[in-house]
């Protein structure tokens, strides 16, 4: 049986891009993440709404993801860990969104979603499937791939359990406090130890 580790994107590689984008705009309203809204259907909606109500465009957006880099470790965590065993990045993001940022990172495979874009406008997001993540370890497990999966907000949660291993990464004291049986890692220090140990034969 082959291993594979499945990394959320943001907040665990890159930081979250919705945030960035708050910061840059003042919407603060935009600042709202899966870990504070677990139902991401809902939290899109609202999102794409919010930059409706501003006329803000596709290439608004972009523009910020550009200037955005990896955190601080993540790149060198990543090529480590590609040295080790699979990786796939299982993100909620979209492909309209990832491509600099896969970049920076040295083009690790990623698993994520799609815009529908009208004239540079934001009209609606298109799922690939309800609840990818955690669907991607299933399958995983259907090709007799052994999973370990990381993450840190409420849409990480099914696809971690469903993992033969995995941790929560800097996650929120408040899904710590409704999941206290997952491990947290605060540093990728201590990620990589976690991984390392689930890969020892």
């Amino acid at each position: 049986m082959m291993d594979i580790v499945c990394l959320d994107l943001e907040g665990v590689l890159v930081p979250e891009i919705w945030i960035n984008v708050a910061e840059r705009t003042g919407i603060e309203a935009l600042r709202r993440t899966t870990r504070d809204e677990p139902d991401y259907d809902t939290l899109m909606r609202s999102r794409i709404e919010i930059l409706d109500a501003h006329g803000l465009r596709l290439s608004d957006i972009q523009a910020v993801i550009a200037q955005m880099g990896p955190l601080e470790g993540a790149r060198e965590f990543l090529d480590e860990l590609r040295s080790l065993t699979q990786v796939l990045i299982l993100s909620d993001t979209f492909s309209e969104f990832a491509k600099p940022l896969m970049e920076q990172l040295g083009w690790p495979t990623l698993f994520c979603n799609s815009l529908e874009v009208v004239s540079d406008r934001i009209v609606s997001h298109r799922m690939r499937i309800h609840n990818g993540k955690k669907a991607a370890i299933e399958a995983l497990h259907t090709l007799n791939y052994r999973t370990f999966a990381a993450g840190d907000s409420y849409n990480d949660l099914a696809m971690i359990e469903a993992a033969d291993g995995g941790c929560l990464f800097r996650a929120p004291a408040s899904i710590l406090a409704d999941h206290p049986h997952l491990a947290l890692t605060e540093e990728y220090g201590a990620l990589m130890a976690q991984i390392k140990e689930f890969l020892l034969p």
